[in-house]
């Protein structure tokens, strides 16, 4: 019988459909970085740890946060190249889904230390080996950045590598927090000399640590911070032994305006990036404005008081607020109407309560929903368009949706606003939180950190703005004063975020294959089958997309 945590394990390798045959391994060597700093907090490490077991039967091995095999610092011949020859090289991914369960695998997935026996291996070729991991944990964030691993034939298992891989994993995290508060100092001396006497933004970003003049701090919004991030991938480790680099670019921030920001890395080889923007005049910045002005995001031909109008979008993309805007400060009497009530009270009622209310002669009449009505009362509400002296404002489904009637009542309107859904909006979402806070009178109390707008920035949000203030009014309930971080948010929306925004194709991607796992309840070899698609490409695809089960 096996632990429960293995059965567990073998059941999460065989929904991914990965066979017991064979690993089905990714290998991508051009990805290790050999230089990065959990290699170098490690190297002492295994250095002392190669001395204590010397040249017994043991292989000992390192991978990085994306649990891709950095390298094997440690091991006797014979073992090490029968590992090699598992794929057990620089480059190689051991998750669960590409290798089974194993100590490397396993440890990754739980954020704990595992050890797998023999037969406990999910795949066949591994049964021979027993094996011990033990996560890397770095102190500052608490995010996994690694797994160190050691593994033998099962004739030399012992009970006593779990602790001596524990201990050196702990030996690894410390050494981490030194070089993270020497960072940290070059960090600071890099800001403050960026920063002194100048008036101009200035912006440090590091692994946890965002350093920011006043300046910077009215300029940018936390979600500017994600993509300042994605912007300097990659310069960090350029120019060892010479002076950092810079890079020049225009950068259009979610504000809007369009600046020009210098950055590099603090020192050669160092972690963290200096940001410099250009002081925003006023002038060279122009805001992007897409639609009317009352709403950012809306697309519109703009409405007057009077004529007819039709407000388009999915449900809780904020129609019915929109049309409550057209009238002046609120003072004007709505009456409104729900298409849907047809089918509670039938035709001939609601036909009558739509002429009642007409020739009541209300500042605006609005209709909700007009695409879920009947031929019948749709043919009556086109004539009424047509009424003079009559304001009506109808709601619905977005333009390019519409057919039959519900497309000739928005062709009756002269005037159309086509809201966006809000994952095409994203940008907007520090705005809309603060806007939501206020309303709620914590906007003062509450802060959303860049992390937890990353996090809402890569949920696919179908209820749109009505799900937002859902989630808002539920963190607010439950936290009342500071930061807000991902782990905040309800467990729905702790996601991580996505690395770059995605194109109307990656998403119409992202939804297709989110839906396929979900109908086939997770198992990844029925959802690529159900795709059309082969398992590996699967895999490739939601490892770009950054989709999780």
């Amino acid at each position: 019988m096996l632990r429960p945590e293995i059965a567990r394990s073998w059941w999460r390798s065989e929904m991914s459909g990965l066979s017991p045959e064979a690993p089905n391994l990714r290998v991508e060597p051009d990805a290790v970085d050999r230089r990065s700093r959990l290699a170098a907090a490690a190297e002492p490490v295994l250095a002392e740890l190669a001395e204590q077991l010397g040249d017994d039967g043991f292989c000992v091995l390192f991978t990085d946060r994306e649990s891709r095999i950095v390298d094997m610092p440690i091991g006797a011949g014979q073992l090490r190249d029968r590992l090699e020859g598992l794929g057990v090289v620089a480059g190689g991914v051991f998750l669960e889904e590409t290798t089974g369960t194993n100590s490397i695998a396993t440890a990754h997935e739980l954020r704990r230390g595992v050890a797998v026996h023999g037969e406990e291996h999910y795949l066949e070729p591994f049964k021979r080996f027993s094996c011990y991991g033990h996560p890397i944990i770095h102190p500052v964030t608490r995010r996994l950045v690694g797994v160190l691993d050691i593994t033998c034939d099962t004739g030399n298992d012992s009970p006593l590598l779990a602790p001596l891989i524990a201990r050196a994993a702990r030996d690894i995290e410390e050494r981490l927090l030194q070089s993270t508060r020497r960072a940290e100092q070059r960090m600071l001396a890099a800001f403050q000399a960026a920063a002194a006497g100048r008036s101009r933004p200035v912006l440090v970003l590091g692994e946890g640590v965002v350093l920011a003049n006043p300046s910077a701090v009215e300029l940018l919004d936390p979600v500017d911070h994600i993509r300042l991030r994605e912007l300097a991938v990659g310069i960090v480790h350029r120019g060892i032994g010479s002076p950092p680099p810079h890079t020049v670019r225009s950068v259009e921030l979610a504000s809007g305006r369009e600046v020009s920001v210098r950055f590099q890395a603090v020192a050669p080889g160092a972690e963290g990036v200096l940001f410099e923007f250009d002081k925003p005049d006023g002038t060279g910045a122009t805001a992007r404005i897409v639609g009317s002005a009352r709403r950012p995001g809306v697309r519109t031909t703009e409405p007057v008081p009077g004529m007819p109008v039709y407000v388009g979008g999915e449900p809780g993309t904020g129609r019915t607020r929109t049309v409550q805007s057209l009238v002046d400060g609120g003072r004007t009497r709505i009456v409104t109407l729900e298409a849907s009530e047809v089918a509670v009270h039938g035709e001939t009622a609601w036909l009558a309560d739509l002429e009642s209310t007409a020739d009541d002669q209300p500042a605006l009449l609005v209709v909700e929903d007009v695409q879920l009505l009947p031929d019948t009362c749709a043919v009556r509400l086109r004539r009424l368009i047509e009424r003079p002296g009559l304001w009506i404002a109808l709601t619905g489904a977005p333009l390019a949706e519409l057919t039959g009637q519900g497309a000739a009542l928005a062709a009756a309107c002269p005037a159309h606003i086509d809201l966006p859904t809000l994952r095409e909006r994203t940008e907007e979402l520090p705005e809309l939180v603060r806007a939501m806070l206020d309303s709620l009178g914590a906007g003062d109390r509450l802060r959303f950190t860049p992390a937890a707008l990353a996090a809402l920035a890569g949920h696919p949000w179908p209820g749109n703005l009505s799900e937002l203030n859902a989630v808002v009014r539920a963190v607010a309930g439950h936290r009342s004063v500071g930061d807000i971080t991902p782990w905040d948010l309800p467990e729905g929306y702790r996601i991580s975020p996505r690395r770059r925004s995605m194109t109307p194709l990656e998403r119409a991607e992202h939804d297709a294959i989110a839906a396929a796992l979900r109908e086939c309840g997770g198992n990844k070899l029925h959802a690529a089958k159900r795709l059309g698609i082969s398992r590996t490409t699967l895999y490739n695809r939601m490892r770009t997309l950054q989709i999780t089960t």
